[in-house]
């Protein structure tokens, strides 16, 4: 039985989008289900726009994603006198041919095959080379068949055939020698002995010039699966205004490998009722088959909730690690080691609510506030008149306190309440404004164990310095 090699070939031309990373999600999946081989391929033939910056990133959002290639990266530049010593084996066998036509000439030629409905062919086709003026710089192209039909029996999309009186003579070498994208292409994955071609249904029309080319080399033609494209959520192709962001952006907003991970294999494949399950447990059951005809649509919602699950469950002191990171790149706040050793304490408290690494460290946002805390607007309004005496008598209770812990705290302040003749939301309010300035946090019990005894009297001794000299 032959051993299943598949392949992810991006041009390095820009970040790794979400919609790349599915395809590569995809044809690392099937080679890991069939004990087969991952490869990646680097496209970076378009020296003027491959960069090693693009490079990097696409290597690291893999990395990150948690998709590892096997062997050495393939460089497709590194082949370009393979790519062209094939045009030239076509050549030479009478598969391909010299053509002299001018850009303007090519052009007219295009114009002409539109207006008329068939196939780009160059009148050098059938003429002698001989006849081309001496030093005429020529492309070579494939000698392609104008009768008859080319058939893909594509794994995902079933057979599709196309007229070969559609197929152009496609250029192989450029009047410069250099290969085009489709020989390049098509002699990697030859030569790189991949079996199955895992990619967008963009594609579609190539894998049918591309088949010519396999057979004009007697090639053997690699299984075709071309994936429906990812949509946004309004059904429209996918754009930068729905998210088709680099993988690394949704690392930044705070999105965990594994959430992502998961949503992306759902998204355009089933089986039976599968839904949250590890990379193990998908590798078991993962088959071309279950990819859907039918684009996917990204859905930000689910892909939060998917995540919601993995953050839940992710170790703490990992979760603690990712969400001070989060605080350090993205908002710059500033943290000393105290904060930090709060922020770390208060993982278990509130991962259960969150849904990313950013809502972690929004929730824990209170406990890294430098005093005085910002008191304003809708914030202060619970620190006006009763319950600015009220929260005066309180800070005088927990200062009594000695038992610092959410339980003992929780029971004070029902007590406090109790004595002062009021339900809790006249006594939670005034001491929330004032120790976190408004910013979201756990249960009021929780958020001053948090803090600590210190922290938490000296942010309500705050408050009522403030608003006492106001009033």
């Amino acid at each position: 039985m032959q051993k299943v090699i598949t392949r992810f070939a991006p041009s390095p031309t820009g970040f790794l989008h979400i919609g790349g990373a599915r395809t590569a999600l995809f044809n690392w999946l099937f080679a890991k289900a069939n004990n087969g081989q991952f490869l990646l391929r680097i496209e970076d033939t378009d020296t003027a726009r491959s960069t090693q910056e693009a490079t990097d990133a696409i290597v690291y959002g893999l990395e990150w994603l948690g998709i590892g290639h096997d062997g050495d990266i393939y460089y497709q530049s590194e082949h370009a006198a393979r790519h062209s010593a094939v045009a030239h084996a076509l050549l030479d066998s009478g598969q391909a041919y010299k053509c002299y036509m001018s850009a303007e000439e090519t052009q007219r030629a295009r114009e002409t095959a539109r207006k008329e409905g068939h196939a780009i062919y160059s009148p050098w086709r059938d003429r002698d080379p001989k006849e081309a003026p001496k030093n005429t710089p020529f492309a070579l192209r494939l000698r392609a068949p104008k009768d008859g039909q080319t058939i893909i029996e594509d794994a995902v999309q079933g057979v599709v055939r196309f007229d070969n009186s559609t197929l152009d003579d496609m250029v192989l070498l450029r009047k410069d020698g250099t290969p085009t994208y489709m020989l390049a292409v098509v002699v990697d994955d030859h030569d790189m002995g991949i079996t199955h071609v895992i990619r967008g249904d963009d594609h579609l029309v190539n894998a049918a010039r591309q088949t010519l080319i396999y057979q004009a080399m007697s090639w053997s033609v690699p299984t075709f699966a071309h994936i429906p494209l990812i949509h946004g959520p309004d059904g429209k192709k996918l754009s930068k205004r729905h998210g088709a962001l680099g993988v690394e952006a949704y690392r930044e907003m705070g999105y965990l490998p594994e959430g992502l991970r998961n949503y992306l294999v759902r998204l355009g494949w089933a089986h039976g009722d599968m839904d949250i399950a590890s990379m193990d447990e998908i590798i078991k059951v993962f088959d071309l088959g279950g990819i859907n005809k039918s684009p996917a649509r990204l859905d930000f919602d689910k892909m939060a909730s998917v995540n919601a699950h993995y953050l839940h469950h992710a170790d703490d002191k990992r979760l603690g690690a990712l969400t001070l990171n989060y605080m350090d790149v993205n908002e710059h706040w500033p943290l000393d080691d105290t904060a930090r050793a709060r922020v770390m304490a208060a993982i278990p408290a509130v991962k259960t609510r969150a849904k990313t690494i950013a809502d972690l460290a929004n929730q824990t946002y209170f406990l890294v506030r430098q005093r005085p805390v910002p008191l304003a607007g809708k914030t202060a309004k619970p620190l006006k008149g009763d319950n600015l005496e009220r929260l005066r008598r309180l800070h005088d209770v927990l200062g009594a306190h000695e038992n610092w812990d959410a339980a003992s705290i929780t029971q004070v302040l029902e007590r406090f309440a109790q004595s002062e003749n009021v339900g809790f939301g006249k006594v939670g309010p005034a001491l929330r404004a004032a120790i976190t300035g408004g910013a979201p946090a756990p249960d009021i019990g929780v958020s001053c164990a948090l803090l600590g005894r210190d922290e938490t009297l000296g942010r309500i001794e705050d408050a009522l310095k403030l608003f006492s000299h106001n009033e």
